[in-house]
């Protein structure tokens, strides 16, 4: 019997992993233990109780204000001890969080093999995202198994010198989530308020886009309003205090603007399906949209996703209040270039990534 650990710890991971950990423990000859960092804390706990996830551990890492530093560090000295009671045959860690690191380089002191899900993504730029491009090539590095969601990610990784032998092109995970979590009789309060009109999500979060760039994001976000007395715009806020106040800052006053609490996954992936477009700064945003067929303006100089603004689903705006007016404006008045975004083919796998992943490890 194999036994595997899969590690996850903000709720990005959660939404992509906790399939794979479902679809893992419905099969034979396999032994399946679910350890969660608690980088996110409230967050996580939401997307475990959707998909009705039990971890076997906890670290419980999360503090207030805390440094990249204190992150990386509390995680390598508590996975230590799960790993070295656990000794799994392989450690399976998701995409490029700082949980994703760590507990990949613990697994590798360890001589534990790891494979590596959603791998192969790249910018080549360690600023942006930052420090996610980093953790995603450093993982790579240590992983065994590379499981690409694209042919493009796979090239990534062969260019770099990984095996092909050892990398499997599986689509992604986050389309098999999608797959669970939107619902045709789903209603909420905040889309009752937003019916009838031209509904568009807003998420911004990132690290890099704080201060300057997040104040540009938010002016054409307000402008676009100004201008179109049928759009609507729902924003969940990220928990971070300095998002929060630049938000309520920029935003808060608009009548046509609901400022409101993170969203679980199933409400957001409803949210997503009906919207009339996505605003975000987000990476798994960039997947999931598409599938369900909203055009996506991602408010970013680079994207670790280049296959989605190859097939059209995406379209990379910047962090200029001008650039992201003009982008939005332009699906708003021009039907065809909506039209064009909307029925472009998801490049990001068809909701099978988990079978696939788990028929690798298991045969």
């Amino acid at each position: 019997m194999k036994h595997i650990m899969i590690i996850f710890g903000t709720r990005p991971e959660a939404i992509k992993m906790c399939p794979l950990v479902k679809e893992l423990k419905g099969r034979e000859h396999v032994q399946v233990k679910v350890c969660v960092t608690g980088q996110h804390k409230t967050m996580l706990d939401q997307v475990l109780n959707v998909f009705e996830v039990k971890p076997d551990y906890n670290l419980s890492i999360m503090k207030e204000n805390q440094t990249l530093f204190e992150i990386t560090a509390s995680i390598l000295q508590s996975i230590r001890r799960v790993l070295e009671t656990e000794r799994p045959d392989l450690v399976l860690v998701h995409g490029d969080t700082t949980t994703t690191f760590a507990s990949a380089l613990a697994s590798f002191y360890l001589h534990i093999p790891v494979g590596h899900v959603e791998a192969g993504l790249r910018t080549y730029c360690m600023d942006s995202p930052f420090p996610e491009e980093f953790n995603r090539q450093a993982v790579s590095l240590i992983a065994r198994y590379h499981f690409a969601p694209t042919e493009q990610a796979k090239q990534n990784l062969l260019q770099e010198g990984k095996s092909s032998e050892f990398i499997f092109v599986t689509g992604n995970t986050a389309i098999d989530a999608l797959n669970t979590t939107v619902r045709r009789d789903y209603s909420h309060e905040q889309l009752q308020w937003a019916a009838g009109s031209r509904l568009i999500l807003l998420t911004a979060h990132r690290r890099e886009n704080m201060g300057i760039p997040m104040t540009h994001m938010f002016r054409a976000v307000r402008r676009i309003i100004e201008e179109y007395p049928d759009v609507k715009v729902i924003y969940p806020v990220h928990l971070n205090p300095q998002i929060r106040k630049t938000a309520q800052l920029f935003l808060g006053e608009e009548e046509r603007i609901h400022l409101i609490e993170p969203l679980d996954v199933l409400d957001f992936h409803n949210f997503m399906a009906r919207s009339y477009l996505v605003l975000t700064d987000s990476g798994g945003i960039q997947e999931e949209a598409p599938s369900l067929g909203k055009p996506v303006l991602v408010m970013r100089d680079t994207t670790e996703r280049p296959e989605g603004v190859t097939a059209g689903t995406l379209l990379l705006v910047g962090t200029k209040e001008e650039k992201i007016h003009q982008a939005v404006k332009t699906l708003l008045d021009e039907g065809e270039v909506y039209k064009k975004m909307s029925r472009a083919s998801n490049p990001y796998g068809d909701g099978s990534a988990c079978r696939k992943i788990a028929d690798i490890l298991l045969n």
